[in-house]
């Protein structure tokens, strides 16, 4: 600090002028705030000050200036960008504002009022595009609303409208320009073009692999749902619905005891998520396998699913996978978001018992089942699912490999697997 900023007469310069301000005297806190000045020309709180006085009379050309002085010599204070930005909206100078609001963003790319106000300012400018853009990042950083103080609530409501309206102008824009592209293919050929398109106008997001606990296979596409092209045996298991609808049918009638609540956690464990449907029966399972091993006496109970199944590529992970069970969703019940293990593995439905008002997410990506079709999917991608009928629905759901990991890597997949469970050092994974 120089000599004349360490000067003591400035410290009660600044205290003379607080206590003339709280007294409700701005003339009086003014004269000893200039006296600071002109003991120190470059002091940045006397300056500041000083500016905010001129903004409370209408003064911005001099509040301008005395933001600028203070800006100038404290350049890493935001607030003091933020005045003069303010100084300069009130002069309707956009340049400015712009320049103020920028060096306010060099020090945090993630400041809120800066994004705030430069989205305002885009807006009020005409800048459309721009101004949808920095409401969305304005929205991404900034604090609960019920912390924000009116005038800034309404203000980022009005933007985020302002923004949703652009978005939906310009993916009307795309959507006709692209059109009749679309409509000649197939939408095999065209979903990840379209989940690109839908991602890149916010109309959805773009999700990955999360293992949780298991082995994340690397280089394998994120796929949400697989094309049916990969499963050329999902005609056959279809084939087999009547057969296992069935037999579980059989089950729900005699009320067979090898239903069980599918989320089963020991005693005391922390809430999370499943402590809703733990040790609940709106989401049982019947297993016929679980963790790799086959349970001949429900396999027994119903002997067509199980040669059904058997017939299929099964995912093979000593003591972990295959696993196939009929899972039961009971009215009024939802699946929370979740994912899977591993990705070395796909996980496929068959719908059996299918009211309405049923739904199955994964990522970006909504379906719903039918009774006797088949879907699958990659569950290390967040999924949820619900049933908000008043009936039962249920599925056969089991895993099976990959379609994109080649019979040599099973083989060592597999491999690893035998050696982590003969090991007794990796601890077993959940379904």
């Amino acid at each position: 600090m120089s000599s004349v900023n360490s000067d003591p007469r400035i410290a009660q310069l600044l205290s003379a002028a607080a206590a003339e301000q709280r007294a409700q005297r701005p003339h009086e806190a003014v004269k000893y705030l200039e006296q600071v000045v002109a003991i120190a020309p470059d002091h940045p709180q006397a300056l500041n000050s000083l500016g905010t006085h001129a903004l409370g009379r209408g003064d911005f050309a001099a509040a301008r200036d005395h933001f600028a002085g203070a800006a100038a010599a404290d350049p890493g204070e935001p607030v003091l960008w933020l005045n003069l930005a303010r100084a300069h909206r009130e002069l309707n100078d956009k340049d400015g504002e712009l320049a103020a609001l920028d060096r306010v963003l060099a020090i945090d790319a993630r400041d809120f009022m800066a994004l705030l106000r430069k989205a305002h300012l885009f807006q009020r400018s005409g800048d459309d595009a721009l101004a949808a853009q920095h409401w969305g990042q304005a929205s991404a950083v900034a604090p609960p609303d019920e912390q924000l103080p009116p005038e800034l609530r309404t203000l980022l409501t009005e933007g985020r409208a302002f923004a949703f309206r652009h978005n939906q102008r310009f993916g009307e824009a795309i959507d006709a320009a692209m059109g009749d592209l679309l409509a000649e293919l197939p939408p095999r050929q065209t979903r990840r073009a379209r989940a690109a398109i839908d991602a890149m106008l916010g109309r959805r997001a773009i999700y990955t692999n999360i293992c949780e606990g298991g082995m994340n296979f690397p280089f394998l596409p994120a796929d949400e749902f697989f094309d049916r092209e990969h499963f050329p045996w999902m005609e056959s298991l279809e084939a087999a619905a009547p057969a296992i609808r069935a037999e579980l049918q059989s089950l729900l009638e005699t009320g067979d005891e090898g239903f069980a609540p599918y989320v089963q956690y020991p005693s005391g464990y922390p809430e999370s998520k499943w402590s809703e449907l733990d040790h609940s029966e709106r989401w049982s399972a019947y297993f016929l396998w679980r963790h790799g091993k086959r349970i001949d006496a429900h396999c027994a109970r119903c002997p067509q699913t199980a040669a059904a199944v058997e017939k299929l590529p099964l995912a093979d992970h000593a003591g972990r996978a295959p696993t196939v069970f009929f899972s039961l969703l009971h009215p009024k019940t939802r699946i929370p978001p979740h994912t899977g293990v591993t990705n070395s593995r796909t996980i496929v439905h068959l719908g059996l018992i299918v009211p309405e008002k049923c739904g199955f997410r994964v990522g970006g990506e909504v379906r719903e089942w039918h009774e006797g079709q088949a879907f699958a999917f990659d569950d290390t991608i967040e999924h949820e699912a619900w049933n908000d009928s008043d009936q039962l629905r249920a599925v056969l759901i089991f895993d099976v490999w990959n379609p994109h990991i080649t019979p040599q890597e099973r083989d060592l997949v597999s491999r690893f697997y035998a050696a982590a469970d003969a090991s007794g050092l990796m601890a077993p994974t959940e379904d």
